[in-house]
């Protein structure tokens, strides 16, 4: 089914270049304290912590973040316009619901969701603490106790601090040098930026609408569905829709299985499909064909007796093989980009130590090269 709305959303070419200069003119752009206001911080809050939770459950799980800026651009213009237009019924006055409130709950969602992201929640920080340090085993060769660093809040806002302040300080130059000076598009930016644009208009109000529906509609249905496998659900990997054996018990002890997870399958659908290959390409070479040929040599290559986390049995060819492909991969574009840029700094002084000069002769001006 395809949305239907009753404008469009392209404008033939002169009326949109008409409508751009009466906007630009006309239009008034609020004051910074316009900007923030109560309901915008009301609703970034409630918005920031549910898309913290989503982060915190694709990060100890998929280990994959997609972008959620258009979802929270989208969601923080739904509520904040539900929340003028039922209070405006009521009788009470209202201040209209401008773009630059909705950027400001755009970006607080985000500055949310990221530092949930790069703060270390699903990796470093929670593993620094006692409980980590005696599942791995106090005699393991470098875990050692004056490491252990439990999680406290002194500590833990301080560092989210550092984190947060560390990059915003790093990006105001690259900002006037990449998008100021460079002129990059910023592509995740910029189709925010069109997007509410375009929600602030008769069209675009319309067409997110319909969104917000649908995307209640398909929330009710993963909902519905998780709490429905909830009263299959058995003990660890005993039975139930978690762990369901689609391809048969022998492929289901090399973890072939589907479990049923809405979550998985929003994040299949949000990441572009060239992720999605990649990551089932390399799920079907380690689990179907790499991680049982090195188990087969169990006792040989390493200790037959180790656990199933420890570095020094098969889990450390898992590990140390992925981060050898990821890093493989990031050395080569850094080396490219590093080439490319070299590349186009010559070709810039090439060009200025060759441009023509002019000179002066009887009175007649020849330009010549040297």
């Amino acid at each position: 089914m395809g949305t239907e709305i009753s404008e469009p959303l392209l404008l033939p070419p002169d009326s949109s270049s008409k409508s751009d200069v009466v906007d630009t003119d006309t239009e008034h752009i609020p004051e910074w304290k316009d900007q923030i206001t109560i309901r915008g911080l009301l609703v970034s809050a409630l918005l920031g912590t549910l898309f913290c939770i989503i982060t915190h459950k694709l990060n100890l799980t998929v280990g994959i973040i997609p972008s959620l800026n258009v979802a929270a651009g989208l969601l923080g213009f739904f509520f904040v316009k539900s929340w003028v237009g039922f209070l405006s019924k009521l009788g009470f006055a209202i201040a209209p619901f401008t773009k630059q409130e909705n950027t400001v709950i755009q970006t607080c969602v985000v500055a949310c969701y990221g530092l949930a992201f790069s703060g270390g929640f699903g990796s470093y920080l929670l593993a620094m603490d006692n409980n980590t340090y005696e599942l791995i085993g106090s005699d393991y060769p470098g875990n050692r106790i004056e490491d252990v660093k439990n999680p406290e809040l002194s500590w833990m806002i301080g560092f989210m601090f550092v984190v947060s302040f560390l990059g915003l300080f790093s990006l105001v130059p690259l900002r006037k040098v990449m998008v100021m000076d460079y002129k990059l598009t910023y592509p995740s930016g910029t189709a925010t930026a069109m997007l509410i644009n375009s929600f602030h208009t008769n069209t675009g109000a319309e067409l997110a609408g319909k969104q917000v529906s649908c995307l209640g509609k398909y929330l009710s249905i993963s909902l519905i569905w998780s709490c429905f496998k909830w009263f299959f659900s058995g003990i660890g990997d005993s039975c139930g829709f978690d762990n369901f054996p689609s391809f048969g018990l022998t492929l289901f002890k090399n973890t072939f299985y589907f479990d049923f997870s809405p979550t998985y399958v929003g994040c299949g659908l949000i990441c572009p499909h060239i992720v999605n290959c990649s990551v089932l390409l390399g799920a079907i070479i380690s689990w179907g064909f790499l991680w049982p040929f090195i188990s087969q040599h169990a006792g040989d290559w390493y200790p037959a007796d180790l656990g199933s986390n420890d570095f020094k049995g098969l889990y450390g060819y898992k590990v140390f093989i992925a981060i050898s492909l990821i890093l493989g991969d990031g050395l080569y574009n850094l080396i490219k980009i590093i080439a490319i840029t070299f590349k186009e700094m010559c070709n810039k002084s090439t060009k200025e130590n060759h441009l023509p000069t002019v000179r002066e002769i009887e009175g007649e001006i020849w330009p010549f090269s040297g």
